[in-house]
């Protein structure tokens, strides 16, 4: 026989909160959550890069994550940027603790660590 283990409760939804998407860090969704901001502003001049990579000195992550969109992205002919997020507070406060984190085409794609494969088919 099992050992009792208390009451089941019933978690309850509130309607509202049905609504929101929110990632998860392995196989992020490309949804974002509902008070997600806009992908960092681009330069007006030319084309706005596919991919904006948001990082910072000094962080090893960002390095190994430059280094994978900089090869994907030079093999595909696609344009990108990156920003570091000391130098905005709104990014830094939003994503201080997601650092490296990728953007693809205006949307959150992936963040501490960037999927070769999976930007090449967001990018594909």
């Amino acid at each position: 026989m099992r050992p009792r283990m208390g009451p089941r409760r019933r978690f309850v939804v509130h309607p509202t909160c049905r609504a929101l998407t929110v990632p998860t860090v392995v196989g992020m969704t490309s949804e974002q959550p509902i008070d997600a901001p806009d992908p960092p502003a681009v330069p007006a001049a030319g084309v706005p890069p596919r991919v904006v990579l948001l990082g910072r000195a000094g962080c090893h992550l960002c390095d190994e994550a430059r280094a994978v969109v900089e090869r994907v992205t030079g093999e595909l002919g696609v344009a990108w940027q990156e920003q570091s997020v000391d130098d905005d507070p709104e990014l830094l406060r939003r994503y201080a603790e997601q650092i490296p984190v990728t953007f693809v085409d205006g949307r959150r794609h992936d963040f501490w660590r960037v999927d070769e494969a999976r930007l090449r088919a967001a990018l594909g």
